[in-house]
């Protein structure tokens, strides 16, 4: 993804005193680089002039040479956004400090750079100087330029993300409610799988499961694509399909539909997962490892650096191994996790990346336990078992990206991209097959045997252009994608009878069954789609976009049942499908703008009417309005949502469905994340979702009955600075959840709501230890977590956990 300038204007109106003048500048300059400004300590000038990068940016206007400095150094840089306009750099090239490399980018500009922080400077004039030293500046709008990465920010927000668009923007640019968990938040919770991760986020609800198996839900709909990089990849929980988080920088979450780039999809929402990237020149990485108190234990390295005397070329692998007991009896959990990145700028605006991750999956499962026959939930302890000795699930998934970007000198750019996966599964697991009586017992376990393998191909090219008509400037994005999936999956099940007591789970004498493949399904599925997007500004503070897709999708899928000895084949298609998207942003502030926005995006379904017909498509639009805001360190968003899912299949009779039903989710969200102080972390968040049939036989009734009406999530870390406990941070998550349910035929589960404690303590230790210290569910809180049927997937809550993890940075 390009990196951009995200712009954040600060309010400037009015006449300010001479003294406060003064202050605002040192405040400004304070917030946006950490120091007063025009200071720089010997300290600091030692550490900036001790990194070297190897910068290679030919001479072109000012700002997009800013904005490949960026790229190239990851350097944040504040400036007036006046201060660039008609003037062009002389460019820089070479291995160089980034401090003496910015220099060289703006000499004969008239521009001053004033190095106030490692990583961090402002770009002045020397009338800008004087009038500071003298109280007369009046400040315009700065423009703070940031990374892409998040690695090294130590923030709990983001400046820039790309999930739902094209490029990297600004979080006010994009008219959907957003959430990011960085890597200093990965990092700091210890975060190692994408569900234990998003479960922090406001608004994501994570169906529970084995790590790396969990469903996951946005607004009432579960997620069914995951985005590496930008670029597709089928989410499929029960075949482990979530990457590990060793190889990820950070998480973007976007709420609501998201169809214009892909059109295929679930309406909850998309998870962007943004790969570490082959950025240093100089060697170095890390090494950690973990243990907890249920057994598990994991490490990790880290280790990169440039592959040739100039750094135009750089290369990373990160390498993770993890295994041991979870809290649950006869559960384990292992991953190994191999992934390797290299970069290479073939021109100073050319970058070629390729990177490639094998992840195995050594687990033994657990699928929940049984309710009561009326679905009353059963407190017994909590490690209690349904699992057979010979539960296994293994599987093995190969991710290749590779793309290809060109900057212009203009600011237009263009990017081809490509994602090559292989992925299989093979599993065998029991369960409780019946709902257990007074005393505890079930009378019959369940058994899924499968075996999966699915190769799929994802190409996307588009091109990015700024354009200027008279006074009216924007861009337009256009471009096309491909995706080819094939996939077989064998499937058996069966029951064992017998009598098991949950309190006292002993089956150590039911034997492993045979498996004979009862069904066979081979599937092909083909989707391409053309898509563009144009962004207006017709006022400084007006912003308009509108954009639409066209897609065609085919899928065959062959079923051979054994029974039968029959084939049958289905086929779903899909020929222009339109997908539109419209919104504005409007800024009231120069840091606060509002924002509407209506998408769509459209889910093919197999399934049939009496006639034999296929159904047509569930198609999901929705409105949301809401308010952004950066606000001295934070992120700040409040946002209100109408989400209607129609033509959703309804059964009719067995194998016959009618698409009469349909779907309303709607509620409201406000979220917060970054810094309240320099020393104190905020992500938090609260949601309120209502999801009902508004249309069919159901009408009335909730459709996502397991999806919790209010969700507040707050996460805060406070990092003491100075007196004795200086070096050590404090913190914790709070998750506070209401009640739900789950239908299961004519009996409903229902689970009371919780509220659940983890509690953190880090502490670095010289310049490049870190130990981290978490209580998992430090009040030790009884609960469940998710509910599904009697005599399976319900979920109880982890325990009071313990965890130490030492990291070590070289």
């Amino acid at each position: 993804m390009a990196s951009k300038a995200a712009a954040i204007p600060q309010d400037v109106s009015g006449i300010w005193a001479k003294k406060g003048r003064r202050i605002a500048l040192l405040l400004l300059s304070t917030v946006l680089c950490g120091v007063p400004p025009f200071v720089v300590t010997k300290a600091v000038a030692q550490q900036v002039a001790a990194e070297t990068v190897a910068f290679r940016i030919p001479a072109q206007p000012l700002a997009p040479a800013i904005d490949a400095f960026i790229r190239q150094s990851g350097w944040q840089l504040s400036y007036s956004s006046d201060l660039v306009r008609g003037r062009t750099s002389p460019g820089v090239e070479g291995n160089l400090a980034p401090g003496a490399a910015l220099q060289t980018l703006v000499a004969g500009t008239g521009i001053t750079v004033q190095i106030s922080a490692p990583g961090s400077a402002a770009l002045v004039t020397r009338a800008d100087t004087a009038a500071a030293e003298d109280g007369a500046l009046m400040l315009g709008t700065i423009v703070v330029g940031s990374s892409y990465e998040t690695e090294g920010s130590n923030s709990y927000t983001s400046d820039l993300l790309s999930v739902g668009e094209k490029a990297a923007m600004s979080q006010r640019e994009v008219p959907q409610s957003t959430s990011v968990v960085t890597n200093a938040q990965i990092r700091n919770n210890g975060y190692t799988s994408l569900d234990t991760a998003v479960n922090d986020v406001p608004g994501v609800l994570v169906w529970a499961n084995d790590k790396g198996r969990s469903s996951l839900y946005l607004r009432g709909f579960e997620i069914d694509y995951l985005y590496l990089d930008g670029l597709p990849v089928a989410e499929s929980s029960i075949n482990g399909t979530q990457p590990d988080m060793s190889m990820i920088d950070h998480i973007e979450v976007l709420k609501g539909p998201a169809g214009l780039f892909n059109g295929v999809g679930s309406p909850g929402g998309a998870l962007n997962m943004r790969l570490k990237q082959a950025n240093r020149t100089d060697p170095g990485g890390y090494v950690s490892g973990e243990v907890d108190s249920n057994g598990h234990y994991r490490g990790e390295v880290d280790y990169g650096g440039a592959l040739n005397a100039d750094g135009t070329v750089r290369g990373r692998a990160v390498l993770a191994y993890g295994d041991g007991d979870g809290f649950i009896d006869k559960e384990t959990n292992g991953v190994q996790s191999i992934y390797g990145t290299l970069a290479w700028d073939i021109t100073p605006n050319t970058t070629a990346t390729f990177s490639i991750s094998r992840m195995k999956r050594d687990i033994e499962p657990f699928n929940g336990l049984p309710t009561y026959p009326d679905g009353s939930l059963i407190w017994t302890d909590v490690d209690a078992t349904t699992a057979a000795d010979w539960n296994r699930f293994d599987n093995d998934m190969i991710n290749a990206l590779a793309s290809v970007e060109h900057n212009f000198d203009n600011g237009a750019r263009a990017k081809l991209s490509l994602r090559q996966s292989r992925h299989t599964a093979d599993y065998l697991y029991a369960w409780a097959g019946t709902s257990a009586s007074a005393n505890n017992t079930v009378s019959r376990l369940q058994w899924l045997a499968r075996e999966y393998e699915q190769n799929s191909t994802v190409l996307d090219g588009h091109a990015e252009l700024p354009f200027t008509i008279g006074s009216l400037n924007g861009s337009a994005i256009f471009g096309a994608d491909y995706q080819r999936s094939k996939s077989t999956t064998r499937t058996a099940t069966g029951t064992i009878s017998g009598s098991w007591d949950l309190d006292d789970w002993n089956v150590g004498s039911v034997a492993e069954p045979n498996v004979s493949w009862a069904t066979i399904a081979r599937s092909e599925t083909t989707s391409k789609g053309v898509y563009g997007q144009v962004r207006l500004r017709p006022t400084a503070e007006l912003g308009l976009i509108a954009g639409a897709r066209v897609s065609w999708y085919d899928n065959t899928t062959d079923t051979y049942t054994a029974s039968t000895r029959r084939t049958t084949t289905a086929r779903t298609e899909e020929n222009g499908k339109l997908t539109p998207f419209a919104g504005l942003t409007y800024d009231l502030t120069p840091t606060t703008t509002l924002y509407a926005s209506y998408s769509e995006i459209f889910q093919p379904t197999s399934y049939q009417d009496l006639n034999g017909n296929t159904l047509k498509p569930t198609t999901s639009g929705q409105y949301e309005i809401g308010v952004k805001s950066e606000y001295d360190g934070l992120n700040l968003t409040a946002a209100v949502f109408e989400l209607t899912q129609k033509n959703v299949p309804q059964v009719v009779t067995t194998g016959v469905y009618t698409s009469a039903a349909e779907v309303r989710s709607r509620g409201f969200e406000l979220t917060a994340a970054g810094e309240l102080f320099d020393n104190l972390h905020l992500s938090a968040g609260y949601t309120y979702n209502q999801t009902e049939y508004t249309q069919g036989t159901s009408e009335g009734a909730a459709y996502s009955t397991y999806t919790p009406r209010n969700m507040l999530k707050v996460g805060l870390l406070y990092d003491i600075t100075d007196g004795p406990a200086e070096g050590w941070s404090f913190g914790g998550q709070l998750r506070v959840v209401s009640k739900f349910s789950s239908v299961s035929g004519a009996t409903t589960i229902r689970a009371p709501g919780y509220g659940v404690l983890d509690l953190m303590a880090l502490k670095k230790i010289g310049e490049d230890t870190d130990l981290r210290i978490g209580i998992a569910n430090a009040l030790d809180k009884d609960y469940y977590m998710r509910v599904g049927s009697t005599s399976v997937f319900n979920f109880r809550g982890e325990p009071r956990t313990l965890t130490v993890a030492v990291t070590r940075r070289f």
